[in-house]
């Protein structure tokens, strides 16, 4: 399938410091999840997409075309932003209906919409009220449904799950992948990976500015597994319990803390090693106060394939 947005070589400097290096990249419909910590480049390279910055090298085009200077792409594009950006002294309702008209709909098709996407982000009951007064979530929900709203070929969304609480990612979640199984192309970045993974299995990987990976989530999520996770157990039994694990084929190493109490544990396979915890303490061999993983984020795991690239 032809790719609609592409990057080649593409920087972005902010005078001194690189926000993205010599990114190419060709991206088709359907989801694509943009994954990597907080500082990675992603909204860089969202900003670079949707024209609201020019890149210091490289280009970026929309269906062929360079996004520079064509307003006339930005109609295809639906865009969520990290940050806020309202008039607060309007309510939800007049903040849709009034972007829906400098989009040139006209007045009767304009409210109609409006409408229905406070109904479709279960923000019709608060269409009057200032968006001033919105929690964070109803503002996230506000800002997808200006992102919807006039029903945009390609939906660039920036960070679209924060500040909602379980239930509120569920239902977002449901409605970025109704819009991707549509055909249309949505780009959706995260430094969450499991919000990554409930959304799409094709994903590109940035970390300081760079793309360090791009393709089917399962094949990243094996480089993933590879990495030696290190997992920390209090437990007063710790020489006991390192003399069992050691003899594991699936631990690297154990070695203690500032004191015996604290085992750390390196291991390239972290089921069997809970596995065979929870049997030691369900046969009542030893007690375990507590269990932590210190490096179970996205930056250590970024850190273990820029270490392998």
């Amino acid at each position: 399938m032809k790719p609609r947005i592409v990057t080649e070589h593409l920087s972005r400097w902010y005078g001194n410091v690189l926000g993205l290096s010599d990114v190419n990249l060709e991206i088709g419909p359907g989801i694509t999840g943009l994954l990597g910590p907080n500082g990675a480049g992603k909204s860089t390279l969202l900003k670079l997409i949707t024209g609201q910055i020019k890149p210091s090298v490289g280009r970026v085009t929309i269906d062929g075309q360079p996004v520079k200077g064509r307003a006339d792409l930005f109609y295809r594009l639906g865009y969520c932003p990290e940050q806020d950006a309202f008039f607060d002294g309007f309510t939800g309702w007049q903040f849709l209906y009034w972007l829906l008209r400098l989009h040139h709909f006209p007045e009767e098709k304009a409210a109609e919409r409006t409408k229905e996407m406070l109904r479709l982000v279960e923000l019709e009951a608060d269409a009057n009220r200032p968006i001033r007064s919105y929690s964070r979530g109803m503002r996230q929900r506000l800002k997808l449904a200006q992102a919807l709203a006039h029903e945009p070929e390609i939906l660039i969304l920036d960070e679209p799950l924060n500040g909602l609480d379980p239930l509120g990612k569920r239902k977002m979640i449901r409605l970025i992948r109704d819009f991707g199984q549509e055909g249309r192309l949505v780009l959706v970045s995260s430094h969450i990976l499991p919000e990554i993974e409930a959304l799409t299995r094709q994903i590109i990987l940035i970390h300081q500015g760079k793309v360090f990976a791009q393709g089917d989530i399962h094949e990243i999520r094996d480089l993933i597994e590879r990495h030696p996770h290190v997992v920390s157990v209090r437990t007063r039994d710790s020489r006991q319990l390192a003399a069992w694990l050691i003899q594991q084929p699936y631990v690297v190493k154990a070695y203690f803390g500032e004191n015996d109490d604290n085992l750390f544990v390196e291991t390239r396979n972290r089921d069997k090693f809970f596995n065979f915890l929870l049997e030691l303490v369900a046969e009542g061999r030893i007690e375990i106060e507590e269990i932590t993983s210190p490096d179970d984020n996205l930056q250590a795991i970024f850190d273990y394939l820029i270490g392998k690239a």
